[in-house]
């Protein structure tokens, strides 16, 4: 019998979305292997350290646990920003001004980019972060991981009495020195470069071939 496909866009609210998604389906091929490969890249031991600190960081805050073990539960603790916000804010008070609860999709992204903006002030680069659908939509949590490994590793750096936690449980990150000269110091670091690569005082350029020519023996 003759049937007639119709356009999601002429589908009301709903069952436009519910087409949607169904069209969705899973992934293979290539984009799976490469999902594959980075939940092999998630490690549960650090999961275990990261959710000890967070606790630890945000006491005195409703932050929660976990609903279990595992990359799925980790990310469902941490997918609406409202815990991370509440992390920043311990570590550098003030960092983000409203943290709100949300089941929008667009506050929820909306409250991890606010942190992400709050840990580049921090001083964690931008190299070093996730990107906000790494943790709402769950496709790359081991970056997730990497960035609060990062963050924990710079506040233990910095020694400020805002930290709160075992030390241990982080590397300790390098911190860039960095030196102010003074007008005459940089001056008279320019002699003495000029001094080591010497000087042309009494040369020319006479007797030499130019670049392509046939040097003349007499």
């Amino acid at each position: 019998f003759p049937f007639r496909v119709v356009s999601p866009k002429l589908l009301p609210g709903r069952e436009r979305s519910c087409s949607i998604m169904a069209n969705k389906g899973p992934s293979y091929g290539l984009s799976r292997e490469v999902q594959q490969k980075l939940d092999q890249m998630y490690e549960l031991d650090l999961e275990t350290v990261l959710v000890q600190w967070i606790i630890a960081q945000c006491s005195g805050t409703d932050v929660g646990q976990p609903e279990g073990q595992g990359k799925a539960a980790f990310q469902k603790w941490l997918k609406d920003g409202t815990v991370l916000c509440h992390l920043i804010n311990s570590l550098a008070p003030g960092s983000v001004k409203k943290i709100q609860k949300s089941e929008t999709a667009f506050r929820q992204m909306e409250q991890i980019s606010q942190f992400l903006q709050a840990i580049d002030r921090y001083g964690i680069p931008s190299n070093d972060q996730f990107q906000t659908v790494d943790l709402w939509e769950g496709k790359a949590m081991a970056s997730v991981q990497r960035t609060l490994m990062n963050l924990g590793g710079l506040a233990v750096t910095r020694d400020n009495g805002y930290f709160r936690g075992d030390p241990a449980w982080f590397p300790k990150k390098s911190q860039e020195n960095r030196r102010e000269f003074s007008t005459d110091k940089l001056k008279e670091g320019q002699s003495v470069i000029g001094l080591q690569m010497g000087t042309n005082k009494g040369a020319s350029q006479s007797g030499m071939t130019g670049y392509g020519m046939p040097r003349q023996i007499l």
